[in-house]
């Protein structure tokens, strides 16, 4: 027996949709800097160091002395000398006039007037502790400096930016429909009836 059947075939729309993001594309090269430092300026002042030697006072105990005083010592001593040879000429004259009274006067001046023994010599000068003198004043330094400041430039450069919008495209990707199907039905005025 065949049963009238009725069938039903559907299918449910769909909808597609494709997106492509947005894309932001940013770009920016490094920053410029320049950097300057001038030199710092240094002063350096010296005082030279002084050194002062004095050996008058060994000279002195030597017999030398400086031009002056050589010269006033020299004529003092000459006219000691003189003064002293003076005295020993008069006394001499005078035991030569007394030559009657004896004593031999001639033979004593002779002997006073003769040459000095020859004395030996070792040594001759050693001077006297703390004869030189020294004196030394230290040389002074001043130093002065001046840092200066680095000079520093710096020069950004651009942002290079550029952005592409995202787009959603929304379609119809399958349709609908429905499909009704008999099967097993007579047909009845151009049509089809079902009892049930």
């Amino acid at each position: 027996m065949n049963i009238p059947q009725l069938r039903i075939n559907q299918q449910f729309a769909r909808i597609g949709i494709e997106s492509n993001d947005a894309t932001v594309d940013i770009k920016q090269g490094p920053a410029e800097i320049e950097i300057q430092q001038p030199n710092a300026n240094i002063n350096i002042n010296t005082k030279p160091g002084k050194l002062t030697i004095d050996q008058s006072q060994a000279f002195a105990d030597l017999g030398q002395y400086p031009i002056g005083e050589a010269i006033r010592r020299e004529a003092n001593e000459g006219l000691q000398k003189v003064q002293e040879g003076s005295r020993r000429r008069r006394r001499q004259g005078d035991m030569m006039m007394k030559i009657e009274n004896g004593g031999d006067p001639l033979k004593l001046i002779a002997k006073q007037n003769a040459p000095r023994q020859v004395r030996s010599f070792n040594i001759g000068f050693i001077p006297s502790y703390g004869s030189v003198k020294i004196d030394y004043q230290p040389a002074e330094v001043e130093v002065n400096n001046q840092a200066n400041k680095p000079i520093i430039n710096t020069k950004q450069t651009p942002v290079s930016q550029s952005y592409q919008r995202g787009n959603v495209d929304v379609y119809l990707q399958q349709k609908n429909y429905i499909e009704i199907d008999f099967y097993n039905t007579p047909f009845i005025n151009g049509g089809t009836e079902i009892f049930v």
